[in-house]
Order: structure tokens, then sequence, then C-alpha cells
């Protein structure tokens, strides 16, 4: 049994929280929302988050991050991209050059475009950047927990710490692939995001299959013109870190920036449908960070383009939609690749 630290009390932070401690783990879970403590404390559910599933003994719920921490060999940083620097931060003077960081967090920083792996390696320092570990896929929370079958991926430089999440984490129905692309995983998590609200918006205008396959494919092709730009693996775009995450977020009732994205297609403001969530839909942030990335790298996205447009120039979807589909012809794989 080891001791599994999971830094964020959303919905998939409690999901790998409850994964960990089935398989026989010692697991504390921090949130800063005191009521999500005291709900898993007296009730066995996060009962703001994910209400309907039972979170075993196993887990201890904290609001103090030395607590969490204590002794910990495995920590999971699920937190929502935005706030990741500031809690790294005030996990700094606790952190252990043993321990093996793990982000579960799909997201670029807004202020300046890294992953969290650069953010890891600037807060924590170059030992634990060393051990990181990047824990993406296909996978929406409620499904996990409630034993569907998923299949994930865990990427890291060290073959030795990305083969230790995969032996730890792998249980029942969740099974986890290990990969050495952290680049690739990273943006693969975090521009699919932007694609699936751009898929939200397909929907919301009353498009169909046809629509919804272009736009996935289109899609896969900027993720991979980026991630390939910055140093990524090209197989990486196509495994479950890619395409498969992709799919998923694109199509599946339970993701919220589709819900986003499909709000937006039927002329609901950003706004509107912001405050009546309970969680973050990732890719709201991703997207200007993700268009200052590509426009630094000279990179052409014209799906996360429209999709920045609609969110903050207050475009309509519809004529983002038809700026997509007037742009100038061109042959589907001319250069750059993809």
């Amino acid at each position: 049994m080891k001791r599994i630290a999971v830094i964020g009390g959303g919905s998939w932070g409690t999901a790998l929280s409850i994964v960990a401690a089935r398989a026989g783990h010692d697991v504390r879970l921090w949130s800063r929302n005191a009521a999500v403590v005291e709900s898993i404390r007296e009730q066995r559910v996060n009962s703001v988050y994910l209400s309907d599933a039972y979170i075993p003994e196993g887990v201890e719920a904290t609001t103090e991050m030395a607590a969490a921490l204590d002794r910990a060999s495995l920590v999971i940083l699920a937190v929502p991209s935005h706030a990741a620097r500031m809690i790294l931060t005030s996990m700094m003077p606790l952190a252990e050059p043993d321990m093996i960081v793990v982000s579960a967090t799909k997201g670029i920083e807004i202020e300046t475009g890294k992953r969290m792996s650069q953010i890891v390696g600037e807060v924590l320092g170059k030992t634990l950047a060393g051990r990181f570990v990047c824990l993406t896929g296909p996978s929406f929370a409620k499904e996990v927990v409630e034993r569907h079958p998923t299949a994930i991926v865990a990427a890291g430089e060290d073959l030795e710490c990305r083969r230790t999440v995969q032996s730890r984490l792998s249980f029942e129905n969740l099974r986890i692939y290990t990969n050495d692309d952290v680049v690739g995983a990273e943006l693969g998590g975090s521009v699919k995001n932007v694609i699936a609200i751009a898929a939200g918006m397909v929907a919301g205008l009353g498009f169909g299959s046809n629509s919804i396959a272009a736009l996935i494919t289109r899609g896969l092709a900027e993720m991979t013109r980026l991630a390939l730009e910055e140093g990524a693996k090209l197989k990486t775009l196509m495994g479950l870190a890619g395409l498969g995450d992709l799919v998923l977020t694109c199509t599946g009732n339970l993701s919220r920036n589709r819900y986003v994205g499909q709000e937006l297609g039927k002329g609901r403001s950003l706004e509107q449908i912001t405050s009546g969530m309970k969680e973050v839909a990732e890719g709201v942030n991703t997207t200007p960070a993700l268009k200052r990335l590509a426009d630094r790298l000279g990179v052409e996205m014209p799906i996360a383009d429209e999709v920045y447009a609609v969110l903050y120039e207050r475009k309509p979807a519809r004529e983002a939609a038809a700026s997509l589909m007037t742009r100038p012809l061109r042959d589907e794989f001319q250069e750059p690749e993809f």
C-alpha cells in the first residue's frame, strides 16, 4: 500500500481518489472547498462535484496541504490550469525530491501559454520536473467510477516514474498505457478542449454528423500541426492522448467543453453559460493561451481562431462556421503537413 496525494477535489480528482483507494492505496484528497471535505468525511460522497459515487474509507479528505502531502510518494495534480501555478507554489515548501508529480490537468496557462510540465519545472525545480508524468486520455470521471472500461496514458520522460504511475493506478476498469512524449500528451489534452467547444457549436447550430466528422478531423490536423512544431511525436497525436481524447470530448454528452459550445451555438452568451456551471470548462481559458502559442509559433489554427472569436470577440457561432467554410480551397495535406 502506498500513500497517494490528490490535489483537487473536483470530479476528476475525486474519481482518481476513488480508483486509487479501490486499488488498495492510502489516499489523501486535498480541496480548498470546505464543503467538499465535510461531505466526504461525513457522507462518503463529494456532494458538490460527484454526488453519485461512494468514496471508500481509504480516502481521507483535508483542506490542509501539509496533511495531504505528508509521506506521499505520488502526488496527482487535478486542478484547473489557471490555478495550477498558485497551488504548486503552496506545495513547494512541502515537496520531497523523491515524489512523482502527476498532472491530471488538461490545459495551458492562460498568461504564458506554458504547459503544466513547464510550470512544474519553474515552481518545483529541476529534480521534480524530471519526475513529472502527464496523465491524460479519453476519460469522463462519472464513467470511470461507474466502472466503465477506460484506457488512458501516463506520459513521462523517466521510464521508472511513468511505469510506477501505470502500475499503481491501473485497476479493474482503468487501464493505463505508458508514453515518453510529454509534449504531445499535454498538447493533445489541452487543444482537444478548444476543438470540443467548436464541436458543441456545430451541434448547437443544428448541424449533423457530416459536420461533426469534418470538425474532428480538421481539429486533429490543427492539434497535430501545433504539437509537431513543439517537438511532439506524430504517433502520440494518433493515440489515446490525441485522437482518442478528441473524439470523446467532441461527441460525449458529459463533456463540459462541448456543452459550452452547444449553448453558444444556441445563442446564449458565455457569461450566461459559465455562471451556471459548477466546474471549469478548460477550453474557455485554454483558447486565448492556445491562440498566443500558435501565433508565436506561426502555426495556422483556423478552428481555434474562430472559437476565440466567438468566446472573446462575440462573433456569432453561425458566422464562425461560415468563415471556416469559405476559407480558400487547398489540398488536404499541402505543406505544412497536416
